[in-house]
């Protein structure tokens, strides 16, 4: 009778996930565990915390409800999910011993400090006798799956993507049955059944993110279904932030809550069927696979280095002035309405449309000259979805300083994206109530306004909008001066 450990981390379901199915193929009994594990938690506790002492933090909401929710599925077929509080390094091999299992199974994470965690779970299992077995999950290729003609990594998009879509078969995206026979799932001794830990308990408070943003399997696979009525138009409404035209599925999907096999699977099949927004949704789930891809050959880029070293040398903007411009980016009080507005929608809710990303981020490392690594920081602290490969990655593509990245003469104009993409304001008006009277016209740059339009619509610039902390043409000019010297590299 083997009886086997499924340690889940960052793949909270219980269908198509491969280190259950593996576990309840081999294994007469399954247990489930996660822990919270302080070495993640600690440091969140450190700052901002509210009157009653506990800090706001919508993921730590979002995990223990998607863990309650797996533990009451499998309450009702006896069993229960084991959760503890600590160092995974010493609660993993504590419950592994208590179970008496002969595996513990869990699956692959990419992170460089993940990967080192992993390595010492495992080696404390083995002075056990306990075998330590992990699985590809999170995405559908992996580390060096896919490869140049030359056996070499990719660090271009495009021809990874020709070449992810050639290597595609079928049997990469076949869902894993995990289906458990009768009584696989064991009840939970009584000295590890323990009720699911509080939030409160762990310093942590709820949050209400249910409210807009159900955790869970169920609810993640309700956000699909939705999508999947939209998405033949998703190239149409993917960059416009006030219509809702993109698939919201990127929490689910970061936390496991949604397997990855199967977005890609409902994707290649409209996109075989001549689907044009499914075909530029897959393209996207590809660049997540990239990432991944990415970090895993340059576990480097952890380290807060630029993927391309030359770009370490820019000389970015410091001291006093730096970080008043950062505070009033952050605050959603630069002047200029789509950075402001994007700003506040991360601020309330912990999430960002994918276009204003790419806005918010070319503001802050071109028109303000501050470092990437900043605003990769605020994204890791406030985003629900926050990835940390493709978080780097988005913020290195802004920023020029990564693979594939847009040149660094290519600097987004706040006024013209705004223009572009929020043509009526609808955005703006949402998260800028106080800008809700101007033009659709002038409700893009209010500095530009008439007075009079300014008066009549209750305004007054430095009391109710800020003035622009930095005049676009000018930030151009300047960025183009600062990213010289890796052009002078490049040339030499």
């Amino acid at each position: 009778m083997k009886k086997g450990l499924v340690w889940l981390r960052r793949d909270l379901r219980l269908y198509d996930q491969a280190a259950l199915h593996h576990a309840l193929k081999e294994c007469t009994q399954v247990w489930l565990a996660f822990v919270f594990d302080t070495e993640i938690l600690s440091p969140l506790l450190l700052t901002e915390l509210d009157e009653d002492g506990l800090k706001h933090d919508r993921r730590v909401d979002f995990i223990w409800q998607g863990l309650k929710q797996i533990d009451d599925e499998l309450r009702q077929q006896g069993a229960g999910l084991i959760v503890q509080v600590g160092k995974p390094t010493d609660c993993i091999l504590q419950i592994a011993k208590e179970l008496g299992v002969n595996t513990v199974y869990t699956n692959h994470d990419y992170e460089p400090l993940a990967i080192a965690r992993d390595g010492l779970v495992q080696a404390s299992l083995q002075h056990l006798e306990i075998g330590f077995e992990s699985f590809k999950d999170q995405v559908v290729f992996e580390k060096k799956e896919i490869l140049t003609n030359g056996n070499t990594v990719f660090s271009i998009f495009t021809p990874y993507k020709n070449n992810w879509l050639k290597t595609l078969q079928e049997k990469d995206i076949a869902p894993y049955d995990c289906s458990p026979k009768n009584g696989q799932f064991a009840a939970i001794p009584k000295a590890l059944d323990t009720p699911l830990p509080s939030l409160e308990s762990m310093g942590f408070s709820h949050t209400g993110i249910e409210t807009y943003l159900p955790p869970g399997s169920e609810a993640g696979q309700q956000f699909l279904e939705n999508f999947l009525t939209r998405i033949d138009q998703y190239q149409i409404g993917r960059d416009f932030p006030a219509i809702k035209g993109v698939s919201y599925l990127s929490t689910h999907l970061r936390f496991g809550m949604l397997s990855i096999r199967g977005l890609v699977r409902e994707a290649h099949r409209r996109m075989i069927s001549g689907s044009m927004g499914a075909t530029i949704w897959l393209s996207e789930l590809i660049w997540r696979d990239f990432y991944f891809m990415i970090l895993a050959n340059h576990p480097r880029l952890a380290e807060g280095v630029s993927f391309k070293p030359d770009y370490d040398q820019i000389q970015w903007e410091s001291g006093p002035p730096a970080k008043k411009l950062f505070k009033a980016w952050c605050d959603g009080k630069t002047g200029y309405p789509l950075v402001d507005a994007a700003m506040l929608q991360l601020n309330q809710s912990g999430y960002m449309h994918n276009r204003l990303r790419m806005v918010v981020a070319s503001f802050l490392t071109k028109d303000l000259g501050i470092d990437w690594r900043w605003g990769e920081a605020y994204f890791a602290k406030h985003l629900n979805d926050f990835e940390f490969s493709s978080n780097n990655g988005g913020w290195q593509w802004a920023s020029s300083s990564g693979c594939d990245a847009q040149p660094y003469f290519r600097i987004f104009n706040p006024i013209t994206q705004s223009e572009k993409f929020d043509p009526e304001g609808k955005f703006i008006r949402r998260y800028l109530p106080q800008l809700n009277k101007l033009s659709k016209k002038s409700i893009h740059a209010p500095w530009e306004v008439g007075h009079l339009e300014l008066e009549a619509a209750g305004i007054l610039l430095g009391r109710d909008y800020p003035i622009p902390i930095v005049n676009h043409d000018d930030a151009r000019k300047d960025t183009l001066v600062r990213y010289s010297v890796v052009k002078k590299t490049t040339v030499e």
